[in-house]
């Protein structure tokens, strides 16, 4: 009898075990899993460009004319912090790509929005001007000082897709002061 009962008792594990493997198959089958995410959530930054460039001190630039590829992600504008202008960006490989601007401490800035990138003794030549390359652990970066503001185009993505968007570039907003003094209108009379 003993015998028996032990014969019962690995049956039903058996059966047991069978039953639970269908069931795990099943969820596998059924239940979507891995490979897919979500897609980008994309940003519309037209309003924030146009505060920024009433408020800004300096010249703010954004992008023009790249493909429907590059998807700006975010965008923010902080006076505070000594007007902080940064509009984030994927670029068509799926790299980060982001703008930067500042009328603070260029130094300072460039190295909080790199995260502890470092300057190199290599320059790069966009569109006729020339830009200072950053390398970081964590963001490369294009960097140009103006009048009054730093320039900064960083990010995963290699140099030549930064150089890309530093090219697209357009500066719009307040002019860079001049020497002359004046109103426009009363310059040309």
């Amino acid at each position: 009898m003993a015998a028996t009962r032990g014969k019962q008792t690995v049956r039903g594990l058996v059966q047991s075990m069978a039953v639970i493997g269908a069931v795990v198959a099943c969820i596998y089958v059924f239940v979507p899993h891995g490979g897919s995410s979500e897609p980008t959530k994309t940003v519309d930054y037209r309003v924030e460009l146009l505060s920024a460039q009433r408020a800004a001190p300096y010249p703010v630039e954004a992008p023009v004319g790249l493909s429907a590829k590059w998807k700006p992600t975010s965008v923010s504008y902080a006076e505070q912090d000594g007007n902080a202008w940064h509009l984030g960006f994927l670029d068509p490989e799926g790299q980060y790509v982001a703008v930067e601007q500042s009328s603070g401490d260029a130094e300072k800035f460039v190295t909080t929005v790199t995260r502890d990138a470092s300057k190199t003794a290599k320059t790069q030549q966009v569109d006729g001007k020339s830009w200072q390359r950053w390398k970081g652990p964590k963001y490369d970066a294009l960097v140009r000082q103006d009048k009054g503001s730093t320039t900064v185009v960083m990010g995963t993505a290699p140099y030549d897709q930064l150089a890309e968007m530093a090219s697209a570039l357009q500066a719009k907003g307040k002019p860079a002061q001049s020497s002359t003094s004046g109103t426009p209108d009363e310059q040309s009379s």
